[in-house]
C-alpha cells in the first residue's frame, strides 16, 4: 500500500495504491492520521482517491471507519472516490456509503466539497 497526498484549494487529496488489507492496515492508519489532525485542526476536509486499489479487507475498511469517526466527531467531511469495481462491491456489501461519502470521481468529490478546490484541481489538470 503506497499513499500520497496534494492538497486542493482547502481540501487535501490521499491517493492510495495497491491492497488494503491485515499487512497493509497500520501504514494506511499513519499515512491518513496527520491528514485528520491537519483537518480536525484547520477544517480540511478529506478525500480518499481508491483509483489504485485493487482490494480492501475488513482491516482496511476498519481503518477507514476510524477515520470517518474521527472526522466526523469534529464536523469535518471525509469521502472517498474513484472506487474500482471491486472495491466498490466491498463498500456496497459493507454499507460503507453511510460510513464515508462517495464520489465516481475525485474532481466530484472536490466540485460537492468546494468550488475552490475543484477549480485549483481543474486548473492543475491542463
Amino acid at each position: 500500500m503506497e499513499c500520497s497526498s496534494k492538497r486542493f484549494a482547502e481540501v487535501t487529496v490521499a491517493t492510495l495504491s495497491g491492497k488494503l488489507d491485515h499487512p497493509s492496515a497500520a501504514a494506511l492508519e499513519a499515512a491518513l492520521r496527520p491528514l485528520i489532525a491537519q483537518g480536525m485542526v484547520d477544517g480540511s476536509p478529506l478525500v480518499i482517491d481508491f483509483a489504485g486499489v485493487t482490494y480492501i479487507s475488513s482491516m482496511g475498511l476498519r481503518v477507514l471507519m476510524v477515520a470517518a469517526k474521527a472526522m466526523r466527531g469534529h464536523a469535518r467531511r471525509i469521502a472517498a472516490a474513484a472506487l474500482a469495481p471491486t472495491v466498490a462491491e466491498i463498500f456496497a456489501i459493507a454499507r460503507f456509503n453511510h460510513v464515508l461519502e462517495v464520489f465516481p470521481s475525485v474532481r466530484d468529490a472536490l466540485a460537492a466539497l468546494s468550488g475552490q478546490a475543484v477549480a485549483a484541481y481543474d486548473a492543475g489538470a491542463r
